[in-house]
């Protein structure tokens, strides 16, 4: 039987930026955005508060758009401070690449292993779903899934007892499957 996983984000990650007040590196972001327009021209930025000193800095996600270019929806979205929209947009390639900027989820994210009842089987197939990119390692995972320590997870996974499709040795932020003998 497949037993079933999800890594799902618990809240927002943190924003890795050097801030120029402080030169610390990460930022948190509450939602909150800033839209200006310039008559017939829009620009909104994603407002990110410095987690050692407090300062604001401002992540750009649209510049000198045409207002009617802009669909009414994002508009209202931006105007209601939508987390939802924050969250969407940090998840953004195109975004993080334009401010050149990274993120870090340590803290931000559970793994939820619910209906798992028959991990103490002699072969156990798992496949993990990610509900968000979230980059992490698979003997973290399988190890916290499975109550055991990262370092026996290793030694299965050396043996050759934990098999995957995927290198598991290294960082995933896709689904994948794998099957532990125990």
């Amino acid at each position: 039987m497949l037993n079933t996983w999800v890594v799902a984000p618990t809240c927002l990650p943190l924003v890795r930026r050097r801030c120029h007040t402080c030169s610390s590196e990460h930022f948190r972001a509450n939602g909150k955005f800033r839209v200006n327009a310039h008559h017939k021209l829009v620009d909104a930025w994603l407002l990110v508060l410095c987690m050692a000193c407090g300062e604001t800095a401002k992540l750009t996600i649209l510049e000198r758009m045409n207002v009617r270019s802009v669909p009414p929806e994002l508009l209202d979205r931006l105007h209601a401070n939508s987390s939802v929209l924050a969250a969407e947009l940090l998840l953004d390639p195109a975004v993080r690449r334009r401010n050149r900027i990274a993120l870090d989820w340590d803290g931000a994210w559970c793994l939820d292993t619910s209906g798992s009842d028959d991990l103490d089987g002699d072969v156990v197939d798992v496949a993990v779903r990610f509900a968000a990119p979230i980059p992490v390692r698979p003997v973290r995972l399988i190890a916290e899934g499975c109550g055991l320590s990262r370092a026996e997870a290793g030694r299965l996974l050396t043996e050759g007892r934990l098999v995957s499709a995927v290198r598991l040795s290294g960082k995933v932020s896709g689904d994948f499957t794998f099957t532990l003998k125990r």
